[in-house]
């Protein structure tokens, strides 16, 4: 068999990696028909982030989306992205919430589950790749593709044999950070084509600018199953353009099949549909090769600059794109995907902050320590993990045979506002946000977030535009505010494009007004706010601090409580990772400045101790 096959991915993670996942399945449905009569191999259109961005953005039930889509696609196998025993979220989960939602999702229309681990961890891919296979459903193994010093062919090789001997009827080499190169995908190919004895399959970010001539290799090598993203979401950290590999392979032995020109128009409909998204387009989308050196996916880089920029420290970029190799190094080497992406990738955002390595360390970076989730690749740090879990008993058996059936103490949770198991699915991926989405759509105020966000309110209600063109000098500039920063004193910096060139500038108030922070950009609202009200700036030594944004999931004390310098006194989330905020010194907490829910910003006074 020569004939390559395309799984296109535009409805999956050409919108993530380019526009932060937020295309609605309403800008999807329209152009179905058209991609259901291209007769490609299979289209992604679920998993990743997409669950997770439905339920905390869009306010869509994800899986309305999956039923919508199956019955508009019904002639193409849709394809899921699942993070083995971590399902969607962002811990493993019991055997038979893992069971519960594979058999769901297949009924639900999933035909083919691409199921990866984080650590390449085989253990917890074994229940994912059962479940898919008892659904009559296609199981997909899969090898996260990295480099380092305890990598090697070798190993991919073993752990592509392990997969199939578990059940996985194909195998997909997922290279989420564009590190392949045309070379080590040839050598790859051809070490598994030899090994085993199904379908390769070739999924390669175009991060690095190598993404075409690297399905060129591995079709040479034999692999006859490549993944593309339409024109209009492809490129920079997205995939390979699909338009432009079938007109490659077109009159070759390696022939598509597939229509250009249909293609193209369908590639025109997105193109179109992705202006509404410009609020959303990163920065960094175009050709990096940094990434053969920093190893860190684009999806990471666009979020890492996002939450430094909603601190005012985009100066700390680059140290913190040097930090990261260091802390995976630390920790064993793991690849960098979700969720060991966001594990690493915050700890480094702290370090650099803190000005001081592991300083505070997350509660994740702790549960990896203690293996919750795999075994890492590499030894780790003896000396970070005795920092972080001291003597903790560290896990040595698959994380999941720790844990205990989960659904039925779910069901009860959750209670009357899921009205079928799939919602008891959507409150276990994400208890915090699930639950608050259920509530939302059982009070009917579901409301998601503007593609054009309100303007703010300045003085006596008149309006402050994000959008407009300024003229000096006889020359007409585009302007487009896209955010704010961390107030400095009686300034603050304000994120700018000027003819799409992102700059930043600094607006210092003259008067009692100030705009709410990020107000501009994220559609919080604004209007008439004194100096005086903002909250206080930490300068004490008992003030409880945060060195990075994020939002309270949990107070740990009450004022009036005594506590010991070094206790844990808050938590919080950022970056969807969990740290706990100790207090600073011993004594007696005087007030608590933040709730549940609130949001925590670097310098303000969360929590007042007296010693």
């Amino acid at each position: 068999m020569s004939r390559v096959h395309i799984t296109d991915l535009t409805l999956r993670d050409g919108h993530q990696s380019l526009i932060a996942t937020r295309l609605h399945t309403e800008d999807m449905l329209p152009i179905c028909p058209q991609l259901d009569r291209i007769g490609f191999h299979s289209l992604e259109a679920w998993g990743g982030a997409t669950f997770d961005a439905c339920i905390r953005f869009l306010k869509e039930d994800p899986w309305e989306r999956l039923h919508r889509l199956k019955a508009a696609l019904p002639n193409t196998p849709l394809q899921m992205l699942l993070r083995g025993q971590n399902l969607l979220g962002y811990r493993h989960y019991a055997d038979d919430v893992v069971r519960a939602f594979v058999q769901r999702s297949a009924e639900g229309g999933i035909a083919i589950f691409r199921i990866f681990d984080a650590m390449n961890d085989t253990r917890n891919l074994r229940v994912a790749i059962e479940a898919t296979r008892e659904a009559g459903a296609h199981a997909q193994g899969t090898i996260c593709y990295t480099t380092s010093p305890v990598h090697t062919s070798r190993q991919f090789v073993a752990m592509a044999r392990e997969m199939v001997e578990m059940g996985a009827q194909s195998i997909a080499i997922k290279d989420m950070a564009g590190l392949l190169t045309p070379s080590a995908t040839r050598g790859l190919v051809t070490d598994l084509v030899e090994a085993v004895d199904v379908p390769i399959h070739l999924h390669v970010h175009a991060t690095s600018g190598l993404a075409e001539l690297c399905h060129w290799q591995a079709i040479e090598a034999g692999c006859r199953h490549i993944e593309t993203a339409l024109s209009a979401f492809a490129g920079g950290t997205s995939h390979a353009p699909t338009e432009s590999m079938v007109a490659a392979l077109k009159g070759t032995r390696f022939d598509t099949g597939l229509d250009l020109e249909a293609l193209q128009e369908i590639g025109d409909y997105f193109r179109e549909v992705r202006k509404k998204y410009a609020r959303f387009e990163s920065a960094y989308t175009g050709v990096d090769t940094k990434v053969q050196t920093n190893q860190v996916p684009g999806g990471m880089i666009s979020n890492l600059a996002n939450q430094l920029r909603d601190q005012d420290a985009l100066d700390k970029f680059d140290a913190v794109l040097v930090e990261i190799p260091k802390v995976r190094e630390d920790l064993g080497y793991p690849p960098l995907v979700t969720p060991t992406s966001q594990i690493v990738g915050t700890q480094a955002v702290m370090n650099v902050l803190a000005g001081e390595r592991y300083k505070a360390i997350t509660n994740e970076v702790k549960h990896y320590l203690m293996g919750h989730y795999g075994r890492t690749p590499g030894p780790v740090n003896p000396i970070i993990r005795g920092k972080a879990v001291g003597n903790a008993e560290v896990l040595d058996c698959r994380p999941a045979d720790r844990i205990p059936d989960e659904m039925e103490r779910l069901r009860d949770e959750i209670g009357a506002l899921a009205g079928s198991e799939e919602d008891v699915l959507t409150y276990a991926l994400f208890p915090e946000v699930g639950k608050q989405f259920l509530q939302q759509r059982a009070d009917g105020t579901l409301v998601p977030e503007p593609l054009n966000p309100p303007q703010a309110a300045l003085h006596d209600g008149c309006p402050a535009p994000v959008e407009f063109n300024v003229t000096f000098h006889g020359e007409t500039y585009h302007i487009q505010v896209t955010g704010s920063g961390h107030r400095r004193e009686d300034s603050r910096p304000l994120y700018v494009t000027v003819d799409g060139l992102p700059e930043e500038v600094l607006l210092e108030t003259l008067d009692e007004i100030d705009i709410m922070p990020g107000a501009a950009a994220i559609g919080e609202g604004g209007g008439k706010r004194s100096r005086k009200e903002a909250p206080r700036r930490a300068t004490r030594p008992g003030d409880v601090t945060t060195s990075m944004p994020g939002t309270v999931i949990d107070v740990l004390v009450a004022e009036g409580d005594t506590v010991e310098a070094g206790q844990p006194v808050l938590v919080l989330e950022a970056m969807k990772m969990e740290s706990e905020i100790p207090a600073p010194i011993s004594g007696t907490v005087k007030k608590v400045n933040v709730s549940k829910g609130q949001a925590a910003n670097p310098d303000d006074a969360l929590l007042e101790i007296e010693g």
